[in-house]
């Protein structure tokens, strides 16, 4: 027998081996307390460690997942795209950011807005995704934002805000900032129109975000140990030249301050949020 065909016959190239980046990902370490849980197990907690309870932060279809009734929600506006009238550029161009932005998330801004049903109940539900550039709030946010004030007014129903973002987009400049007063203006219309606006602060909620239309709900709601707040704790300390209170910023010292009114959950704020909507329509 020829020795070359005894060693090559019914030999298979090998399997390319996955990368680290490709590898699923079984078991997840929590930061807070380092326990190690398989995904499976956190993620049927809604990302919540079962150990601690340290919220993990999630995606927005996770969120949508969390709080709309299977099957229920509808996106609206997902065409609207950023412009750069400004031609901005840092250390890269302001549409290249965003490009960067849509192939990570597949999305064109840091908003997904739309409608749903939340235990039967009708809302506009209007959800930040950190992961397009810090969740931050450009002109397409902001617009996003008040065509759902505008939806709920139509439509008779009440609007929720889960906020997750590092504040105004710096490379729309003034643009971006007149996001924080036009938003505002149109939760002043839905007010008169006394239909419930419902605020949910998740980490982070920072910057012009946490300084308009997140701190102007009806009922504001924060996640547990969200981080929360307008300047950075590092620039507030040598600002004031001073220490600051242990858990400064976070939400359960909020929450004992006044600033917001309720801590929830993620696995019981489905069941709050829909509560309230229902006493509001009573």
């Amino acid at each position: 027998m020829n020795l070359l065909n005894l060693f090559s016959r019914n030999q298979q190239p090998l399997k390319k081996q996955p990368s680290k980046d490709e590898a699923p990902a079984h078991w997840v370490k929590c930061p807070s307390c380092q326990s190690l849980m398989y995904y499976k197990e956190i993620e049927n907690q809604h990302y919540v460690c079962p150990k601690c309870g340290f919220h993990l932060r999630i995606s927005v279809n996770d969120r949508i997942k969390l709080l709309a009734d299977e099957g229920t929600f509808v996106e609206h506006d997902a065409n609207l795209e950023p412009v750069d009238p400004l031609k901005f550029v840092d250390k890269k161009s302001y549409k290249k950011r965003v490009e960067e932005g849509y192939k990570k998330t597949g999305r064109k801004s840091s908003v997904v807005s739309g409608e749903c049903q939340m235990n039967g109940i009708p809302v506009q539900l209007v959800i930040f995704d950190f992961s397009f550039m810090g969740g931050s709030l450009g002109s397409v946010e902001g617009e996003k934002i008040v065509r759902a004030v505008n939806r709920a007014i139509e439509k008779r129903t009440g609007l929720v805000i889960v906020s997750a973002s590092g504040g105004a987009r710096m490379q729309e400049s003034t643009f971006s900032l007149m996001q924080m007063s036009k938003t505002s203006a149109a939760l002043a219309k839905l007010a008169k129109e006394r239909l419930p606006y419902i605020s949910v602060l998740t980490d982070p909620t920072m910057g012009g975000v946490s300084a308009s239309f997140a701190m102007l709900g009806d009922v504001i709601i924060a996640e547990p140990g969200a981080l929360i707040g307008f300047a950075g704790q590092r620039v507030i300390k040598q600002t004031i030249g001073s220490d600051l209170p242990e858990g400064f910023q976070r939400a359960e010292f909020l929450l004992e301050k006044g600033s917001i009114d309720m801590v929830v959950n993620r696995n019981e704020l489905k069941k709050t949020l829909s509560d309230l909507l229902k006493m509001f329509g009573e």
